[in-house]
């Protein structure tokens, strides 16, 4: 009893904590169908598109869902620069035309984002794991991969031959 006693206990902390979070991914959507939409959308607005992939049943795709939105300057960010989608990859069976889609950017692990240009071409595949912090997310690194892969700074041929670190 006492054995099974903490092991109860910790399985009611990860559930509540899994059930604080809403579920961002719709699962009943067709995700290349979601990802056309929102190409079309950047296209027209001048922005980019990121594609946070993974699943509701992935406890980090939620946290990073949620921080995405409460974080203002992240959520300035993005809402000046991108259409951000929530891509639903479903555990029962492999999506091979989405992974296809978007350069397989499973090999990296859920969540992982997928940046795409107007034209839907992917422009860089970013494992998340290098934004975290803790048992969640660094703003500035989250910042960081955000503004590296706006339009203006992707922008092709605009930053040949100047630094990466102080623009000249």
């Amino acid at each position: 009893m006492k054995r099974i006693l903490p092991l109860l206990l910790c399985l009611f902390v990860t559930l509540g904590v899994r059930a604080q979070l809403p579920k961002v991914y719709d699962e009943t959507i067709d995700p290349l169908t979601q990802i056309d939409q929102a190409v079309a959308q950047a296209a027209a607005s001048g922005k980019h598109v990121v594609c946070q992939v993974g699943g509701n049943w992935c406890p980090w795709c939620l946290r990073l869902a949620d921080f995405v939105k409460r974080d203002t300057a992240v959520a300035h960010v993005i809402a000046d620069n991108y259409v951000y989608i929530h891509v639903n990859y479903p555990t029962k069976a492999t999506p091979e035309p989405l992974l296809k889609r978007l350069g397989n950017p499973g090999r990296f692990g859920y969540p992982v984002l997928v940046v795409l240009d107007g034209k839907g071409r992917v422009i860089h595949i970013q494992d998340s794991s290098f934004l975290e912090e803790g048992k969640g997310y660094d703003p500035k690194k989250v910042l960081r991969f955000l503004k590296l892969w706006t339009p203006a700074a992707y922008a092709p041929g605009q930053n040949e031959g100047k630094s990466c670190c102080t623009g000249k």
